[in-house]
């Protein structure tokens, strides 16, 4: 059983990261540190968490924890990851790892001097929906993929998370937000790597400095081509498709884990398969499977490694909205 300090509880841990907890088998949450003290004493009451700590560096020094979870607002990540990595703590890190790429190269070297394991949390890596797409596309059921696309639209008007609009908190607006799992996803059930990007984005008087929606052109290692929209300003939405010469495969829902999603494949009007699939399980799969990896028992599916990537291309889609001109990932 890998214990589990979590750095930075709020919304999200709430929402999405106890229930996780409470239905993985090798993941227990014991301890938590929070910028707001009383929020802290109400959350472990709420939560049956046994120890608070008054700041980081005592959660990541307690002999009580073994993995660090950081789910701080983006710019306090470094900090974080490399508090956990000196204490030899494992560390798994929310998404996007960091403010920029050059972030995440100290997260990462930090954490290979220290020779502890360090993932992202990129759950939606866990989705059964996703798997489902990577095999059948894998098997070549709609041969060489050529186009794909994934959108991820919701609205963030009231939102909790009051930091996501700050620039000094937050990598960016729903781009590093949430088109990152539209680019991880898109990688994972591709198998490819970004070559290029081209971004068109506004905000708006309530994003400030960020942008409220966007839509990048990314060019694909494999020779296909792809398209990702994402906003703040739409009722939820999230979809994955992705067309290949002989086929497509569309799934309507398809990064979302409150439902079963219908992952259909089609050739032309017709269609040749559809299987409904749930991605409920996927956060408890996601802490396992990291845990497993701290264990030596397997191999975490997102790998800090493997995530500097991703936010070379949240750097190139930031880079090529401001300048208007296409970027190179090198």
């Amino acid at each position: 059983m890998i214990r589990y300090g979590i750095l930075g509880f709020g919304h999200h841990a709430a929402k999405r990261l106890m229930k996780g907890f409470r239905e993985a088998k090798d993941s227990k949450p014991v301890g938590l540190w929070r910028r707001d003290a009383t929020k802290a004493v109400e959350d472990a009451r709420k939560y049956s968490i046994p120890h608070i700590f008054e700041t980081p560096e005592d959660l990541c020094a307690s002999r009580e924890i073994d993995s660090v979870f950081v789910v701080s607002p983006d710019a306090l990540h470094l900090p974080h990851v490399k508090l956990a990595a000196k204490h030899g703590k494992a560390v798994l890190c929310e998404k996007p790892l960091g403010m920029n790429a050059s972030e995440v190269e100290e997260m990462v070297a930090a954490s290979e001097t220290a020779g502890v394991r360090f993932g992202v949390a990129q759950n939606m890596r866990y989705n059964r929906s996703l798997e489902l797409m990577r095999k059948w596309i894998a098997e070549g059921r709609i041969g060489k993929p050529v186009l794909a696309h994934a959108e991820f639209a919701y609205s963030a008007a009231g939102s909790p998370r009051t930091w996501i609009y700050d620039p000094s908190l937050a990598c960016g607006g729903p781009i590093g937000d949430v088109g990152i799992h539209c680019i991880d996803g898109l990688r994972f059930v591709l198998g490819t790597d970004v070559t290029a990007v081209s971004t068109l984005a506004h905000g708006d008087a309530a994003s400030g400095k960020v942008e409220s929606y966007a839509v990048m052109g990314l060019d694909l290692a494999s020779g296909a081509m792809a398209t990702v929209t994402t906003t703040t300003r739409a009722e939820y939405r999230t979809v994955v498709e992705v067309t290949g010469e002989t086929g497509t495969i569309l799934c309507e829902n398809g990064l979302t884990v409150d439902f079963p999603v219908d992952v259909v494949f089609r050739r032309g009007a017709d269609v040749i398969a559809s299987e409904t699939v749930s991605n409920e399980d996927a956060y408890s799969l996601m802490l396992d499977g990291f845990s497993a990896w701290v264990e030596g028992k397997g191999m975490y599916l997102a790998p800090a490694s493997d995530a500097l990537h991703n936010q070379r291309v949240l750097d190139a889609a930031y880079t090529s909205w401001r300048d208007g001109m296409r970027q190179v990932i090198s």
